[in-house]
């Protein structure tokens, strides 16, 4: 009978329905095309073309976007959904992004446990969430020591879980990578305390075995540079690649403030070309950069409130021109945020990343856009499914009623999101309670 039944439900007709009459902003970083149309038939986008060249099927809903944009869901390709865990925290997070045009994360590391677990919810449709692709990390034992690490790590040694694995020269990488794997991680993000030719060896396994590698754009004691020969898909925080220059201290827990004085180009002068060299590599090997410059922007917030305090580890200035060189370069740029605002904020936190590549960083609204969307959507390793409009891919789509290519803070004007096909109006956003945050006894 359950057979049966689950036959008779893959029978039943799919909905779908056509959006026309959009201004379209596919996410490839193509001009705004006026007057087209979207269909869309279960998750998936079926059709894309000109309002004319497309007819309604029959029983298809239409939606008239007469004067409105359409654009690829956003994408935060750096959040931090359980560190430590905390259910409520995370789906009132998730519910703000989705509501807000966030249609996919790409989850840095946390207690995968949880993360698994939210990550199901999302897909089956349970709870209202963007999709989320996550990684198991991995670095050198002295990391583990980190507190971050012991809030992902209940019931485990830290360095001693699957989703968080210390790394030395006797560890048997096949191993710590199919256990790895076995978490569901799509991804092994490289962290910390690791020397270069023990980076490599990690990102050969993880590729090897079908898995995407992200790590930090230094690794302690590994140089930015020892970072790039081992060929990582994606690579985060600008800053860290400035260590390249001013020395790589010998593990994360001696970082140092970064001397800005070694990059003229902070203050207009010229790009250091050692920089210049990084990006040039990265930019001919296929590799992402995840900037996260709002992680430096919360550094200037927090120091300026408290000037007595220590100073940012690298100054909002430095890591905007850095980012902007990178670009210049032709490194791909995605909008990861590393931080989630506070339960007060309305809009979900990307938009204060995608804000500062534009108004820090020089990107064109345009191009802030296709970081938020293609770029994200590579970021993932998910740019088969989402990141454009096209025919195939997934309908993760956001509709705004004014143009967010003429000025960005016009992707406020959100409307609708639509995530697999399913549609949720910005009107029924409702945010948290105290009640909503707080995990139950």
């Amino acid at each position: 009978m359950a057979l049966c039944g689950a036959a008779l439900a893959a029978e039943a007709p799919v909905q779908q329905t056509l959006y026309r009459h959009a201004s379209l902003i596919d996410g490839t970083g193509g001009p705004v095309r006026p007057g087209m149309s979207v269909l869309v038939s279960g998750e998936r986008i079926a059709a894309v073309a000109p309002d004319a060249g497309l007819a309604a099927p029959p029983g298809a809903r239409i939606v008239d976007l007469a004067g409105k944009y359409l654009t690829p869901g956003l994408i935060d390709s750096h959040e931090h959904l359980a560190t430590p865990p905390n259910r409520r925290t995370a789906e009132a997070n998730m519910r703000r992004d989705l509501y807000g045009g966030v249609t996919a994360i790409r989850d840095m590391a946390d207690d995968l446990r949880s993360v698994g677990e939210l990550a199901r919810e999302s897909r089956a449709g349970e709870v209202p969430a963007p999709d989320i692709f996550y990684a198991a990390v991995m670095a050198g034992p002295s990391f583990f020591v980190d507190p971050r690490t012991h809030a992902i790590s209940l019931g485990v040694e830290p360095g001693h879980s699957p989703w968080a694995q210390a790394i030395d020269e006797t560890t048997d990488l096949k191993t710590a990578v199919t256990l790895a794997k076995g978490t569901s991680a799509t991804a092994i993000k490289i962290y910390a305390n690791l020397p270069g030719d023990l980076v490599a060896k990690i990102a050969a396994e993880a590729h090897r075995q079908g898995m995407a590698v992200w790590t930090h754009s230094a690794i302690f004691p590994a140089t930015p540079a020892e970072v790039l020969d081992a060929r990582p898909d994606v690579i985060s925080h600008t800053c860290y690649m400035a260590y390249q220059v001013v020395g790589v201290p010998a593990s994360y827990q001696a970082r140092v403030r970064i001397d800005p004085k070694p990059f003229p180009n902070a203050s207009g002068g010229a790009p250091n070309p050692v920089m210049a060299g990084l990006f040039a590599r990265m930019q001919a090997q296929g590799t992402l950069l995840d900037p996260t410059l709002r992680v430096y922007a919360e550094d200037a917030k927090r120091f300026a409130a408290n000037p007595k305090g220590k100073p940012p580890m690298c100054d909002l200035d430095l890591a905007a021109a850095l980012t902007r060189q990178a670009f210049q370069a032709g490194v791909p740029l995605s909008t990861g945020t590393d931080g989630i605002a506070p339960a007060s904020d309305p809009w979900p936190t990307v938009y204060e990343e995608i804000a500062l590549l534009v108004d820090k960083a020089g990107l064109t609204p345009a191009q802030a856009i296709h970081a938020a969307t293609e770029v994200g959507a590579k970021a993932a390793a998910q740019d088969k499914d989402m990141g454009t409009i096209a025919p195939g891919k997934l309908a993760n789509l956001i509709v705004l009623a004014r143009d967010p290519t003429a000025d960005i803070a016009n992707l406020k004007s959100l409307e609708l999101t639509v995530k697999r096909g399913r549609a949720y109006p910005r009107a029924n956003f409702k945010p948290p309670t105290a009640a909503d945050l707080k995990d139950a006894p």
